[in-house]
């Protein structure tokens, strides 16, 4: 999962980034250093939140008004480091209990993880208990999925607070590329030469 969400957030958001908004991606990751480590200590995105707000308005120049809304709609909506962590479970479930998932299944694992993350609650641990759904979706009955969730249970905290630093960094980005698009981004700032 560490190595998903890093990669995910070098490869996504930094070509969001550098591609889209032609922005420099280091500036951009050390800009959110700070909203960054509150969400991996906090594992909470909600709790994240107003750091996210002043890190993307103070360090990347995106005006309030558009931090202010772009970023709580982020927190309820963008779960990137979700959907990969209940693909992960997802996997993980078909192996222990001997399925061989064919292609149609692999997609609707993605699509369940997907549609399932949207609207998770920014809380602690909040994604586990979203594995049940997804689990379904190819035949693992909720006694396994009971099993399941119940092995991963003990560390889940150390899975959430990463998957969390990943929905708060995409987070950050697209308030930048919104901020970028609409004009309410000071460059000077972002670049750090003001």
């Amino acid at each position: 999962l560490y190595l998903a969400c890093a990669v995910h957030m070098v490869l996504v958001y930094g070509g969001i980034i550098r591609l889209i908004a032609g922005l420099p991606v280091r500036r951009f990751f050390g800009g959110i250093l700070d909203a960054m480590s509150t969400a991996y200590s906090t594992a909470s995105s909600s709790a994240t939140l107003p750091v996210t707000i002043s890190n993307v308005n103070k360090n990347l120049g995106v005006k309030k008004s558009v931090a202010g809304s772009v970023l709580p709609l982020g927190a309820t909506i963008n779960m990137d480091g979700t959907s990969i962590y209940l693909g992960l479970v997802a996997l993980f479930a078909a192996q222990a209990v001997g399925i061989d998932l064919s292609m149609s299944q692999y997609v609707g694992i993605a699509i369940a993880a997907v549609a399932t993350s949207i609207g998770a609650a920014g809380i602690p641990s909040a994604s586990l208990f979203l594995a049940f759904a997804v689990l379904g979706t190819f035949g693992i009955s909720a006694e396994q999925s009971v099993l399941i969730i119940a092995l991963i249970f003990p560390f889940d905290r150390l899975l959430d607070m990463m998957r969390t630093m990943t929905n708060v960094t995409g987070d950050a980005a697209v308030a930048t590329l919104v901020g970028k698009w609409e004009g309410a981004l000071d460059e000077e700032v972002f670049r750090g030469t003001k």
